[in-house]
């Protein structure tokens, strides 16, 4: 990075900004390059956001219902449904932003630049108040391309620049509607729609992979359909609880015994049978490392992002004999209030951008070479409502940090399935991440070439 620019006295923009940071040539770039472009106000009906902070006083969420976006939630051009939250159709009704088809919704505090278009299939939805709506003109702007242009490099820069605080970087309404944006002809806007419609596509053929993997892996167990109720009371025989590590409640729940019971209806093995647990640790990071640090935040409900905001070195790398993850390795997260019991499997073909290893919060499960589950199977099962009602079974800790005991994982127990439905949930489980992947690539192409239709300057 540049570490000091010159700009001439005339090039300010008035008393507004007079911080460096804000005239860095990469910015003055962007900035030329968009010079006689009209700003998002110009292009808009509306732009607003939650509105007074109060309505929040309204807000309980529930297990289904109105969908409530927040930061987490925005993806590139995308809603991210990974780990959705709900509020009633009454609270809905009470709060001043409802969004519609078409809208654009992007992140105003924390992580600035993604922004993604409302379909009908996201409705009926509101969001919170770090998140702006944005209602394109249809008659001025495509809005699947203006989604595009602002997560390409161009609408990046720009939020970048116009975000003011240090540690938060926030943006107000003002400084959302002057953005510039690049129209280009109509034609040139619908080429754009197309790529990103077809990547939207690739990442639903990624869900409907993983889910029929889910599906097939639960309808083995037995367990397709099953409703595990919570309980108010229940009696435990003296017997059965004298000889556990646990006494509370919650750890001999009936529904805990109804899981074990189907599993018992196949070969059961423990976690260390077939997979050796590796674990993270606490270490130095350095910003010119060469290896990434993959963290909770990284595991999704499916799949791992490898965007990593930290890295560490070689050497330390060495020194502290970190774990190297390699290919069909499980990524588990092991700690942290809504992030343990996360899993992910991590695919060479994927990850592009390097070797990796893992903080201390996670654990990677690899698989044993006389292992007799397939490392995508033990994915699935970990990720689905089966494998997650067990890893609760065994959470110890307060509200604040919960956890799993090492002796715990390790006794785990996994069903070992015929080798034949292994192989069919493996086959749906890599074809989702092949899609995924496709996707990912298909909404590159389409940044890139918005990038190239604003620095060839077709605006005809």
């Amino acid at each position: 990075m540049i570490t000091y620019s010159i700009i001439k006295k005339n090039e300010l923009e008035g008393a507004r900004r007079l911080d460096a940071e804000y005239y860095q040539p990469e910015y003055l770039s962007v900035g030329d390059n968009l010079r006689s472009s009209p700003l998002l106000f110009d292009v808009s009906k509306k732009i607003t956001d939650f509105g007074a902070y109060s309505q929040m006083n309204f807000v309980n969420f529930v297990q289904k219902g109105v969908r409530f976006l927040r930061n987490q939630d925005i993806g590139e051009f995308l809603i991210n449904d990974s780990d959705p939250i709900y509020i009633s159709k009454e609270v809905y009704e009470k709060l001043s932003l409802k969004l519609k088809k078409f809208d654009i919704v992007t992140p105003r505090v924390g992580t600035l630049g993604n922004a993604a278009v409302i379909f009908d299939e996201n409705l009926p939805s509101t969001a919170n108040q770090n998140l702006a709506q944005i209602v394109p003109n249809l008659n001025k702007i495509n809005p699947i391309y203006l989604a595009i242009f602002l997560c390409s490099k161009y609408g990046r820069k720009q939020f970048e620049r116009a975000a003011t605080g240090n540690v938060q970087p926030w943006l107000n309404l003002s400084q959302i509607k002057n953005l510039k944006v690049f129209v280009p002809s109509g034609s040139s806007q619908s080429i754009i729609e197309k790529l990103a419609r077809d990547s939207s596509n690739k990442q639903k053929m990624a869900n409907k992979f993983y889910y029929q993997a889910e599906e097939l892996l639960l309808k083995e167990l037995g367990l397709k359909n099953a409703v595990f109720e919570d309980e108010l009371s229940y009696v435990v025989n003296f017997s059965d609880a004298k000889n556990a590590d646990r006494i509370d409640a919650e750890y001999f729940h009936p529904k805990y015994v109804e899981i074990l019971q189907k599993l018992k209806h196949h070969k059961v093995e423990t976690l260390t049978e077939n997979f050796e647990i590796l674990r993270g640790k606490n270490f130095s990071y350095s910003e010119d490392g060469e290896i990434g640090v993959i963290k909770t935040k990284q595991l999704g409900r499916q799949f791992i992002d490898f965007g990593v905001e930290d890295k560490t070195k070689k050497e330390t790398v060495k020194k502290e004999n970190l774990p190297i993850i390699e290919n069909f390795d499980v990524i588990f997260a092991s700690m942290g209030v809504g992030s343990l019991g996360k899993t992910n499997i991590f695919y060479d073909f994927e990850n592009e951008t390097g070797e990796f290893t893992i903080d201390s919060t996670l654990r990677i499960f690899r698989k044993r070479e006389n292992g007799n589950l397939l490392s995508e199977v033990l994915s699935v099962y970990l990720s689905s409502r089966i494998g997650q009602e067990l890893i609760y079974k065994y959470v110890v800790g307060s509200s604040g940090i919960i956890s799993i005991y090492e002796n715990y994982l390790e006794s785990f127990q996994l069903p070992i399935l015929e080798k034949t439905v292994q192989k069919k949930i493996a086959d749906l489980v890599k074809k989702s991440h092949e899609a995924r992947k496709k996707s990912k690539e298909l909404l590159e192409e389409a940044k890139r070439k918005v990038e190239e239709m604003i620095e060839k300057g077709n605006i005809s």
